[in-house]
């Protein structure tokens, strides 16, 4: 997708090109939830301090908290852009997040305390919400918090929390009082992670890494300043932090460009008889498809970040974008697979693996894609009910 930049974008879009040349990481870009491995990690943190810095990430805080009094959601688009085109890592964790807590619920303190840090990349975040049996169902979250004292004391399970093996702090929702409603009786904390009580447990992925974790939480005292809000605001919180987490603009590389290497993969490939898989008319059709699949894609992203700055966005927009997103990625990498032929089932360690196997591990990544940050069937539903005021099924089927 081309898009054609104002004076004004183009000279931003400069400036961002001047500042990945000029401090550019030697590590290559994260796929997917990818953690940096802990021998990057202080040229990562000093790259995303950097950013910060220069007023790329952050530019939409208020101003007295290190924002811009320019930001418009036009430019992060132009950086997300330019960040992926030069294969440069982004900032990971949940700095997002919790950023938006403590900018409308923190103390004074606290943001004092945080903020600065999280501009300088100094504390790296994971985001404590999900538990096995609370994952879309949040509400249903068991944690407990427990006052004793001047402190809080952690008791329960996350998972499913990415980076949590190499989190400074965590963002953390609890229950604090089980007999207030479902919704009701949750709290939010800042919980350091190296605190006693606390074991992480990386749980390896079909990629082979091991960036999501198990958190157990065996009396884990967090001091009552720690506490975000008031006790039972934390359903609240997390509503308002998820709201400013997703309005960021965190592009993934565009599928445009994976058809692009899609096409490159099929005029190197072969068929038994010999023939080039390019030459086969249900190949072109299908990369035909993959390419309008894409187009729609951009625009469709395009389309929720222009309404997002006109102020006129839709419970609908980001939903959308992400089911056709992550199911033409889906379906992009399991075709490349299937063009490779008996040799779509190395891995990488493997010499005779097409292009490094980069396709295998695309395949591995697009299923998560499609399950994380809420599953497509979650998210199917909050199109049909909040986008299209469909009715729900009144047996609850």
């Amino acid at each position: 997708m081309h898009v054609e930049l104002d004076d004004d974008l183009v000279t931003y879009r400069d400036r961002v090109r001047r500042h990945i040349e000029a401090h550019r990481p030697s590590m290559n870009r994260l796929p997917g939830t990818r953690s940096p491995k802990p021998e990057d990690l202080p040229e990562y943190r000093k790259w995303c301090a950097s950013l910060f810095d220069a007023g790329f990430v952050g530019a939409d805080w208020p101003v007295e908290w290190g924002g811009r009094a320019d930001h418009n959601l036009l430019q992060d688009f132009v950086f997300d852009v330019e960040l992926a085109h030069a294969k440069t890592p982004r900032p990971i964790g949940a700095y997002n997040l919790v950023s938006g807590a403590l900018l409308n619920y923190g103390t004074t303190t606290q943001k004092q305390q945080y903020l600065s840090r999280i501009r300088r990349f100094e504390d790296l975040w994971c985001q404590l919400f999900s538990e096995p049996e609370a994952g879309s169902d949040l509400a249903s979250l068991r944690t407990r918090a427990q006052r004793d004292g001047e402190d809080w004391v952690i008791t329960g399970q996350k998972v499913w929390t990415t980076h949590a093996h190499i989190a400074d702090l965590g963002f953390l929702l609890a229950r604090s009082d089980h007999s207030a409603a479902k919704h009701a009786g949750i709290s939010a904390f800042i919980v350091d992670m190296r605190s006693p009580g606390i074991t992480v447990r990386p749980l390896r992925e079909l990629t082979g890494s091991a960036d999501f974790n198990e958190v157990f939480f065996d009396g884990v005292r967090v001091p009552a300043d720690n506490m975000i809000g008031a006790p039972g605001e934390g359903w609240a919180i997390a509503r308002v932090a998820l709201s400013h987490e997703r309005s960021q603009s965190q592009r993934e590389d565009s599928i445009s460009d994976a058809v692009r290497r899609l096409v490159t993969l099929s005029q190197h490939s072969t068929e038994p008889d010999g023939t080039v898989t390019a030459q086969r008319s249900d190949v072109r059709q299908r990369i035909g498809c993959f390419f309008a699949r894409a187009q729609v894609s951009d625009l469709l992203g395009f389309k929720g970040l222009l309404k997002a700055a006109h102020g006129v966005a839709s419970v609908g927009d980001s939903p959308v974008s992400k089911v056709v997103f992550t199911e033409a990625n889906l379906d992009i990498a399991s075709f490349a697979v299937e063009v490779q032929g008996n040799r779509g089932v190395l891995d990488e360690a493997d010499p005779a693996v097409v292009d490094g196997g980069k396709w295998q591990e695309a395949f591995l990544w697009a299923r998560g894609f499609t399950i994380s940050a809420g599953s497509n069937e979650i998210m199917r539903n909050l199109i049909a009910e909040r986008e299209l005021k469909l009715p729900r099924d009144p047996t609850g089927k």
